[in-house]
């Protein structure tokens, strides 16, 4: 249910939010259970996350979306422009309200969408816990409304110092920018005297930051963070997402467009001893930010990650659980079981999310991936290793 090499940053994060914690790791047992014994059908899902729109005001180098080979760059604007309506996203938090999932504002960039302030409202005005994951740019315009409105923790997105985080992420002053926001809302929350949302940093070891990893760690003290976890780069070769095309075009005609950007021609230049000698020095140093790792893969993990486009963790159970315990909406009301895998459940202008949740496809995609434990792609997605 829960691996353990990932209790420390649990802990972490339940001493932030017990009450979350308790129902999180509920629902985890019960979707577990539901993946040893339905055969395919499964208890609801601990979190959903909203896919606001796709549109971003970055396009930052690493991302499957909109990064060099982003798989969102070439599609029509009727797609990529697209909002998330309003009544679909009050339709379906009625439907879903009774089992109490986290909602997680995603995109793209979520703050894009024009009534992101009535879609928060929305969520906690059913007594849901909301997320948001963000660049930060237009933070300091909703700073008084993610406060005042209550979302319970935003997730940031940190690539190094300003010249190196502006140049990974496209754009001068985008440092500078989602600082302001994130110090502002630090403001606003003390003046309500609140402590959410929390604020926690997500940061991507890439090629260009793999050297000043605890450098970041000070920098996400500057946004007041309370967490950091650096996430292990994505990547994947085309052998591997040929052969994962393979299988889901047999299995159920569907491939995986969005994991065509993560495809790379050579391994990124990333220097596994430098990123452990970090790693130990980050985990034995106590700062006002708690620092993890995930996946924290051992040290010949993290060897065998970079140095080689095979991989399978040898300290994480090698299956995917993810479909059992996360649903993804998408701007025109698809609902899919994973994000990068081009597969629909169904479609919430159709049909309830109860009955797409365990509906023939939704039971059919997790046949399959019971039956193979993973696709080929799969091993470098961060929720393979989550639960």
């Amino acid at each position: 249910m829960i691996p353990l090499k990932n209790i420390k940053r649990l802990i972490a994060k339940a001493s932030q939010q017990p009450a979350y914690a308790v129902h999180a790791a509920r629902m985890r047992l019960l979707s577990m259970l539901s993946y040893r014994l339905l055969r395919g059908r499964s208890a609801p899902p601990e979190t959903i996350s909203l896919l606001l729109t796709h549109q971003c005001n970055l396009h930052c180098r690493m991302c499957g979306q909109w990064g060099e080979r982003g798989s969102l760059k070439n599609l029509p604007p009727s797609i990529t422009r697209a909002y998330l309506d309003i009544p679909l996203i009050e339709k379906l938090i009625e439907q879903v309200k009774g089992f109490h999932p986290t909602i997680t504002l995603f995109g793209g960039e979520p703050l894009i969408h024009p009534q992101w302030a009535e879609v928060v409202g929305l969520v906690k005005g059913a007594g849901l816990r909301c997320n948001m994951i963000t660049n930060g740019i237009l933070l300091k315009k909703r700073a008084e409304d993610a406060v005042k409105l209550g979302i319970d923790e935003i997730i940031f997105s940190l690539d190094g110092p300003a010249e190196v985080h502006d140049r990974i992420r496209g754009g001068k002053g985008v440092f500078r920018r989602a600082l302001e926001g994130f110090q502002h809302l630090a403001r606003v929350k003390k003046k309500y005297g609140r402590k959410k949302p929390l604020v926690n940093v997500n940061t991507v070891i890439w090629e260009e930051n793999q050297a000043m990893l605890q450098e970041i760690v000070r920098q996400a003290a500057r946004f007041k963070a309370n967490t950091i976890t650096f996430h292990h780069l994505i990547f994947v070769d085309k052998g591997a997402f040929d052969e994962t095309e393979q299988v889901t075009q047999a299995a159920l005609a569907f491939g995986s467009p969005d994991w065509a950007g993560f495809i790379r021609d050579e391994l990124p230049r990333i220097d596994p001893e430098r990123i452990i000698e970090q790693k130990r020095m980050i985990e034995g140093e106590k700062g006002a930010v708690s620092a993890f790792f995930y996946p924290n893969f051992s040290d010949e993990e993290i060897r065998a990650y970079y140095g080689s486009f095979s991989f399978l963790p040898s300290s994480y159970k090698r299956r995917c659980m993810s479909p059992w315990m996360v649903a993804y909406v998408l701007p025109d009301g698809g609902v899919k079981p994973c994000l990068s895998l081009g597969y629909s459940m169904g479609n919430l202008h159709d049909a309830s999310f109860q009955d797409i949740w365990n509906g023939k496809r939704a039971v059919q995609f997790r046949r399959l991936l019971r039956e193979r434990r993973y696709f080929p792609v799969c091993p470098r997605c961060t929720e393979f290793s989550r639960f």
